[in-house]
């Protein structure tokens, strides 16, 4: 189990990678911004996930499909805030007719500093329209465990909806507050000895799409 238990947005990044390795991510291409800090760091501390940077947004999307197209499993595909995740669109659609899996991950400030007249900022609520097999805004990150359940099961059917019935792209938004880097929490370190360690045995079982062939 990999969890970093630096901070909250640490937590909870862990364990949306950390359920996405347990069904079946093997690759994830981030593109580096501020807003998406806790899940590059957590896609790039995950042993069992290859995590490769590229800055570029758009040529960072058409990679991850390429890859997504020969494995024929999805491939996460993560970037920060703002303009950054609009880069992403011809891939997205791209992947849609092609029926190609795909799992875009943007970071997004918090409702409070939405709206407010900030630069670099965009609405991305649903930001690929009808293309995506599947869209959610995932909730603020918290330390509650039916929270960090919520994740667990919304990441679970995020990936399958990648795949099924028709393989596509998926969008989750995911919105951060402050610290974005791994800063220590006192509250999220307290956590560690009582993090059940059981939480992610319901993923253990290898799902049907990996053992068929």
């Amino acid at each position: 189990m990999s969890i970093n238990f630096s901070n909250t947005n640490s937590v909870w990044a862990s364990v949306l990678v950390e359920t996405l390795s347990r069904v079946g991510l093997k690759t994830a291409i981030a593109c580096p911004g501020s807003r998406s800090t806790p899940l590059t760091l957590a896609f790039a501390e995950h042993e069992g996930i290859e995590a490769i940077a590229i800055l570029d947004e758009r040529s960072a999307a058409f990679f991850a499909l390429g890859i997504a197209r020969r494995t024929g499993l999805p491939v996460a595909l993560i970037c920060t805030s703002g303009t950054a995740g609009a880069n992403f669109y011809p891939a997205v659609i791209e992947a849609r007719e092609s029926r190609v899996p795909l799992l875009i991950l943007t970071a997004d400030r918090p409702p409070e500093l939405r709206e407010c007249n900030a630069g670099q900022t965009i609405d991305q609520q649903k930001l690929y329209g009808t293309y995506p097999n599947w869209y959610s805004e995932l909730a603020l990150p918290s330390l509650e465990l039916d929270t960090l359940t919520y994740l667990r099961q919304t990441t679970l059917h995020a990936w399958e909806k990648t795949l099924y019935p028709i393989p596509g792209p998926v969008h989750l938004n995911q919105p951060f507050r402050a610290p974005l880097a791994p800063l220590p929490q006192p509250a999220a370190q307290t956590l560690q000895p009582h993090f059940p360690k059981n939480f992610f045995d319901a993923l253990s079982s290898p799902p049907p799409y990996l053992l068929s062939g």
